[in-house]
């Protein structure tokens, strides 16, 4: 069965080694990021310490992981501007200098959207992203959908989103990890692979290696998908029909009752309402970014909060432009894109954009920003080093855990939660739903090239 991921909302069930620089122009000066080499890959199957039983839990620091994943924003586009990480390089006015051809002789500058809410002007499918990539300069960003992809927000239209990222640890060479739609990338969040699959259509078969849901339950840890209209179990549809499964399946208010108790399991994955919260277009993302904050206080001021490493992330980049190219990266397994005719030719050898990313946990290291690779699969090897289970794939084996954003062996940093800014009020600025995004590029944005 081939449902696309809107029909099934409609129907209510709703690391490679590298250096990585600057892409395109207007970019800010490269930084280089490194991994640690590896004299030998390890393969799908394997351990992080072969030595030690699948299952032993090797970091008990950590009881708890919560996971939030958002949609469709680049890290330039929500994260550009904060002063922290590899964002936008502005000029002497405080601007950002990037700029994209429109195809038409013009140049689009990087623009504030005009309001909150966003049209349906980007694109993130297969052939829209390989385009925008153009060969490493990501100067077609424009050309591959509108001139919306050179928006961005700022601290003001998300200001807890940006102000956790202004005092928690981010990362800013987290890559989407598949230059694809967003069901292929939650795949990945959850078993590794996306199997061919660039779209979002529901695939033919199961993940052969299985969901880390199911090593979750083999080994005795427990878990929740807590979900608003979508649970993410449900990019392999069947599976929703095992009891195994399915009986791990939560609605939101669960999550926060649960947070409230002292109650949340080992591993919990909380969604968002995809049809109004998720900040995907044509959104307005201030409701996006109410939800990150009510599950981000919900964590703090609970029980478990002294124990919990919260992750947060967005699926893929939405078509919004960044900087940095996609690097390299490891195939999952040896099953090649399932390419239809017209489609650009490509792998699932190199990462999709970067997105924006962090941890909030009371080990968090202060003023620290990652330069580590990471995709969503380093959320799979997180997990997998915590309890020392198998890897799902090649990439999962392969990809950088988050460790590296929190420090385990020092006093926790953020043991009393710190203030952030309170999220945006949906309610004081809930016009542009109604009159619409605004002018799209401004007039200001676009000069003759």
């Amino acid at each position: 069965m081939r449902l696309s991921r809107r029909q099934l909302l409609g129907g209510g069930l709703a690391g490679a080694s590298l250096a990585l620089g600057a892409c395109g122009s207007g970019s800010s000066s490269p930084t280089t990021t490194t991994t640690t080499p590896r004299k030998t890959l390890r393969s799908a199957g394997s351990l992080p310490r072969p030595g030690l039983a699948a299952g032993t839990d090797l970091m008990p620091e950590i009881e708890h992981f919560v996971v939030v994943m958002m949609e469709n924003h680049s890290f330039d586009n929500i994260l550009g501007l904060i002063g922290r990480g590899d964002g936008f390089a502005v000029g002497s006015d405080g601007r950002p200098t990037a700029t994209n051809p429109d195809g038409n002789g013009n140049l689009v500058h990087a623009f504030h959207m005009p309001t909150e809410c966003q049209t349906s002007g980007v694109d993130n499918n297969w052939t829209a992203t390989h385009e925008a990539f153009d060969n490493g300069t990501c100067q077609g960003f424009v050309t591959s959908s509108t001139a919306e992809a050179m928006g961005y927000f700022t601290k003001d239209d998300l200001p807890f989103t940006c102000g956790m990222a202004g005092v928690f640890p981010i990362a800013d060479r987290w890559f989407c990890s598949a230059m694809a739609q967003t069901d292929p990338n939650r795949r990945y969040l959850i078993a590794g692979t996306s199997l061919g699959l660039i779209d979002d259509t529901f695939p033919p078969a199961l993940p052969p290696n299985g969901v880390i849901f199911e090593q979750f339950n083999k080994h005795g840890i427990t878990w929740k998908d807590y979900y608003s209209s979508l649970p993410t179990l449900g990019v392999f549809l069947p599976l929703l029909q095992v009891p195994a499964l399915s009986g791990g399946l939560a609605k939101i208010d669960q999550f926060y009752s649960d947070a409230a108790a002292g109650a949340l399991p080992a591993f919990s994955l909380v969604e968002p309402d995809y049809g109004t919260q998720s900040e995907e277009d044509p959104q307005d993302v201030q409701l996006g970014d109410q939800f990150m904050g009510k599950v981000v206080d919900a964590v703090m001021t609970g029980p478990n909060w002294s124990k919990t490493m919260l992750i947060w992330t967005y699926d893929e980049h939405g078509g919004y432009y960044d900087h940095v190219p996609p690097p390299a990266a490891i195939p999952p397994d040896d099953v090649p894109p399932d390419l239809k005719p017209g489609d650009p030719p490509g792998g699932f050898d190199r990462y999709g954009f970067r997105v924006p990313s962090g941890v909030v946990s009371p080990y968090a290291k202060r003023d620290f920003v990652s330069h580590t690779v990471y995709d969503h699969t380093s959320i799979l090897k997180t997990v997998e080093e915590k309890w020392n289970l198998p890897a799902l794939t090649r990439r999962d084996a392969n990809a950088n855990s988050l460790f590296d954003m929190v420090d385990l062996e020092s006093t926790p940093a953020f043991l009393t939660p710190p203030k952030l800014p309170a999220p945006a009020d949906p309610t004081a600025k809930a016009g542009c739903l109604t009159t619409g995004a605004g002018t799209i590029p401004p007039p200001s944005a676009v000069t003759k090239a």
